[in-house]
């Protein structure tokens, strides 16, 4: 049986196809970027596939890899955009106050006076930081900046973080969604 999605932990991205004999680029999403390959075969989301990773070295900032399996162009194409995952036991513990991001998914996100904002969805990362994506309890979700700063609180065990938000970014959202329920 697959592990669930809840027990999974994405370490990276297939970012597309490099030459001819089936290599790909390799986004990674670990601390040290080779480390993606340190955790033995990796899978899909589902469980359905597995990836066997051979580094072969780095091209203009992402990872060049050969997968077990696929030898030409067109089948490392196919792979673009499949996202690799690790079981979460796999992965080393955390020291006191660390975590992972996943760990962040499903955590209740509130106002320093206890207000509800709502739950993480997500963590992206589009080039300037980390972001957490919040679901608000009413509306649409939110983008907050995943800094000490912005989330002062992260406590794991007690299933919440605490957010402070810059100036004018929530208020910023309330005109949007009234214009929206019109």
């Amino acid at each position: 049986m697959a592990p669930s999605a809840t027990s999974l932990v994405c370490l990276g991205a297939i970012a597309g196809a490099h030459g001819i004999k089936g290599l790909v680029r390799l986004k990674s999403f670990t601390a040290r970027a080779q480390d993606i390959a340190a955790y033995g075969p990796l899978q899909d989301a589902q469980g359905a596939r597995r990836f066997e990773l051979a580094l072969a070295g780095s091209s203009r900032g992402a990872l060049i890899a050969r997968i077990n399996g696929v030898d030409d162009r067109n089948a490392a194409e196919r792979l673009k955009g499949e996202k690799l995952y690790v079981a979460r036991d796999r992965l080393p513990p955390t020291a006191a106050g660390e975590f992972y991001h996943a760990d962040l998914i499903g955590l209740t996100a509130a106002l320093q006076d206890g207000t509800a904002l709502g739950r993480i969805a997500a963590v992206h990362d589009f080039g300037g930081g980390p972001n957490l994506e919040i679901e608000r309890d009413k509306g649409d979700s939110v983008m907050v900046p995943f800094t000490a700063s912005v989330v002062p609180v992260v406590d794991i065990a007690a299933g919440r973080v605490v957010v402070v938000p810059p100036i004018g970014l929530l208020e910023a959202a309330e005109p949007q969604l009234k214009e929206k329920k019109r």
